[in-house]
């Protein structure tokens, strides 16, 4: 995935987010079964709150999700990386507020991405490895 393959997608008639165009063709039923809003699923899915702030970035976290599961190499997880800090700042300058609050959700984004950039290997290259292509464990002695 290559930058020009992002588009804009109108959130609503204040911003815009970039998406993969796959992602914007979607229905609803088929990003649902993709996306799950912020944090990895399941009980852990609270850990991770889909505001920041107060401001919903659910829609930022669900173009990330897609974007893990469409992507093959480092460079998309890379890309997917910095497109959901692109969101989650365009989010941010479009809900405006307080400069302290701005400057809040802005360091609260910046952790966000700081956490998918160096712990969201796993869930990026889940399902991608087929078994012919791993090493086998050598044991310790």
């Amino acid at each position: 995935m290559t930058t020009a393959s992002l588009s804009p997608f109108r959130l609503s008639t204040a911003y815009c987010l970039y998406a993969p165009e796959s992602y914007t063709r979607a229905t609803p039923e088929v990003r649902a079964a993709v996306v799950n809003g912020c944090g990895p699923g399941g009980w852990k899915l609270d850990l991770v709150p889909d505001t920041i702030w107060f401001l919903d970035i659910s829609l930022c976290c669900d173009i990330h999700d897609w974007m893990y599961v469409e992507g093959e190499t480092i460079e998309a997880k890379e890309e997917a990386d910095r497109v959901f800090l692109n969101n989650m700042l365009r989010a941010i300058d479009a809900a405006g507020g307080p400069k302290i609050l701005q400057a809040l959700r802005r360091h609260r984004a910046a952790k966000y991405y700081n956490m998918v950039h160096l712990f969201g290997g796993p869930a990026y290259w889940l399902g991608k490895n087929s078994s012919q292509n791993l090493t086998p464990s050598i044991p310790l002695t």
